[in-house]
């Protein structure tokens, strides 16, 4: 022996103090005397490593709650619990944990997540047996996909959305594998082509004759604003002449052949924008908005009958409503009035002036009613009509007594249900299922609506995959909620991560 020496490694905390421990090492001499090293210390790797200023079970709780938190939150909860670091040397105490080892994974699913939404983004693999995530991968092309899938021969089934860069790769990197499409993301599909053909076609629609369903309760309810000021009705016309100037220039550029993504980064618009006013038949004008829930709706029943008594004295209905509990302006009730006034009224209203409009828009004079917005018809459009508000199927069937309208209508709910129904543990369902796929393929892609026989090539292309999802039960909802997972991480750490840190604290998560 040739001497000794005292280290003092810091240790798991006792009673909410913090612990040192007071280690006594030997160093011994070397009697080889063709040894490098004359002396050399006795190693206690148990506890502690060699120079490590802390004990191996410290730096493993503080790197695991480094995994959970991240640095700078890591190292807040350690000083309150008597184990304090850096944020710096949580983090290096987490790029120290191993990874666990992976098992061969038989079914699992892919999707993208966004480093920097809108500009770079990755992939993540989920294991759908074992509900966890198997792996990150830098990005989402083709070729690192397909490179991952090959050194893992064990995948046979790989669960998807519609992204042909994922089809292409799971196809060069395990063609045997079944590719199955997520049902969710068949219907929303769905739905935005839908909604794609309303914005180009809603000009039409809302030139449809209104319909009624006959009910009281509706008819006592306001059915469009109130009227607007004539500085309101200006900045209407100013900005639908904005909107329409904007609406020429890129019907121009698209005839002049002109992509769609170089239109929207000439004209500094939204893609979806650009695309909207691309595929529009005819201007898509602004829908008038519902009117929402008013403080007045309650009292309208007695507004009704005075008004049909013959009272359209505003300011004697609005006294008559405030000894009834309504807490609401003069204003509210003369504005109401104003749609309903069969006689001239003895004073006009000081704040509303000029007209209202029936709807904006209608450019050539012709009569317009309200409609609901592209998007909101888009979503009624695939429901069933048996389960439709009386509200919402009145407007569905008006809007389908167009021809084109009514095929769309057709198909859409037919597709819908064809996805929501397939029971895929039933063989015979899934024959069938299949069968009914065929027919609507091929009726959807001659059915004369560009739109759908657009949407329709389009699934023909991936028709095994879209077969796959309605006959087996593996679809990709439970990889869209790791990705949630992966977000909450990530913004744990402000979205600075690196790669590497990010992909190790989602699979020590895991």
């Amino acid at each position: 022996m040739h001497s000794r020496y005292h280290r003092r490694p810091a240790d798991l905390p006792s009673l909410g103090r913090t612990v040192q421990v007071r280690l006594r090492v030997r160093r011994f001499y070397c009697r080889n005397a063709a040894c490098p090293r004359q002396t050399f210390a006795e190693r206690v790797s148990q506890l502690v490593v060699p120079f490590a200023r802390r004990t191996r079970r410290l730096a493993e709780a503080q790197g695991r709650t480094g995994a959970a938190l991240g640095g700078e939150a890591g190292a807040r909860l350690l000083s309150q619990l008597s184990m304090p670091a850096s944020a710096d040397t949580v983090l290096r105490l987490l790029n120290r944990l191993p990874i666990p080892e992976q098992t061969e994974s038989r079914v699992i699913g892919v999707d993208d997540w966004a480093k920097r939404k809108g500009r770079s983004y990755g992939t993540i693999v989920v294991d759908l047996e074992q509900h966890r995530v198997v792996d990150l991968l830098p990005d989402r092309t083709a070729a690192t996909l397909a490179d991952w899938l090959r050194r893992r021969p064990g995948v046979k089934v790989v669960a998807r959305d519609r992204s042909t860069e994922y089809a292409s790769a799971i196809a060069i990197g395990a063609p045997a594998a079944v590719q199955v499409a997520d049902r969710w993301h068949l219907l929303a599909n769905l739905r935005q082509a839908i909604e794609r053909w309303l914005a180009g076609a809603h000009g039409r629609l809302r030139r449809l004759p209104a319909m009624c369903d006959g009910g009281d309760a509706v008819s006592a309810k306001r059915i469009g604003p109130f009227p607007c000021s004539a500085a309101d009705e200006q900045g209407r016309a100013d900005s639908r002449a904005r909107r329409l100037a904007l609406y020429g220039e890129v019907q121009r550029r698209r005839a002049a052949g002109e992509p769609l993504i170089a239109i929207a980064r000439a004209m500094k618009l939204a893609r979806g924008t650009v695309r909207n006013y691309a595929h529009a038949s005819s201007f898509p004008e602004r829908s008038a908005r519902r009117p929402g829930h008013s403080i007045i709706d309650q009292h309208l029943p007695h507004l009704q009958a005075r008004v049909a008594e013959g009272c359209e004295d505003a300011a004697v209905l609005w006294r008559e409503l405030q000894a009834r509990g309504f807490t609401g302006r003069a204003r509210l009730v003369r504005s109401w009035l104003s749609e309903r006034r069969r006689k001239p009224a003895r004073t006009a209203p000081h704040r509303w002036r000029g007209r209202m409009p029936a709807s904006p828009g209608s450019p050539d004079g012709s009569p317009v009613t309200p409609l609901p917005a592209a998007r909101q018809l888009a979503w009624l459009l695939v429901q069933p009509a048996a389960t439709l508000p009386t509200a919402d199927a009145v407007a569905v069937a008006r809007v389908e007594q167009d021809k084109d309208a009514a095929i769309v209508a057709m198909l859409a709910r037919r597709f819908t249900a064809l996805v929501r129904a397939c029971n895929v543990g039933n063989q015979t369902d899934a024959v069938a299922a299949g069968a009914e796929l065929d027919a609507w393929l091929a009726e959807a892609g001659k059915c004369g609506v560009t739109t759908m026989e657009t949407f329709a090539a389009g699934l023909a292309k991936d028709v095994d995959a879209i077969r796959a999802a309605l006959t087996t039960p593996w679809s990709n909802g439970q990889t869209e909620g790791q990705v949630n997972r992966l977000k909450t991480i990530k913004r744990q750490m402000y979205s600075h991560a690196s790669f590497d840190l990010l992909r190790r604290r989602v699979l020590l998560a895991a």
